[in-house]
């Protein structure tokens, strides 16, 4: 959550993600932070560098988490979850649950009580499809099973 936070506010995000206002701002700010833009030896090229960097990693973030791509991946997603789960690990309030299909996804501000609940439970897709898919903020995970 306090990545999605911090990306929110770099991109001056109040609310919902609108796909068509981020790209606008993402847009500004890498004109305002491009490496580029600074001459060799300016002491402002290096932070430009980490700047851009931060800048389109949250764009990519906040774009996989935007309203708009998660209905337009709808299908994809509900087969996901539909398959099965092979595996999944909860780290800090990020759970990350692999599927039969070798999608990942990854469901953020999931607490350990919850996890623990999702662990004990002896239909952990059923449990999932109650307790964790309708309740949290997810995204699909660059990682897939065969990375593992």
């Amino acid at each position: 959550m306090k990545r999605i936070n911090e990306y929110k506010k770099l991109f001056e995000v109040e609310k919902e993600i609108e796909l068509k206002a981020l790209k606008k701002s993402y847009r500004n700010l890498v004109k305002e932070w491009h490496p580029d833009k600074f001459q060799n030896g300016d002491p402002k090229q290096v932070e430009a560098e980490m700047q851009s960097r931060k800048i389109i990693d949250g764009y990519h973030f906040l774009v996989s988490i935007a309203p708009e791509t998660k209905e337009a991946n709808l299908p994809e997603y509900t087969a996901a979850i539909n398959s099965g789960i092979a595996d999944y690990q909860h780290k800090g309030l990020l759970l990350e649950i692999s599927y039969l299909d070798g999608s990942t996804y990854e469901y953020f501000g999931v607490t350990k009580p919850v996890f623990v609940k999702m662990m004990q439970s002896n239909k952990l897709n059923r449990y999932a499809k109650r307790a964790i898919y309708p309740n949290y903020l997810y995204r699909k995970s660059k990682r897939t099973q065969e990375e593992e």
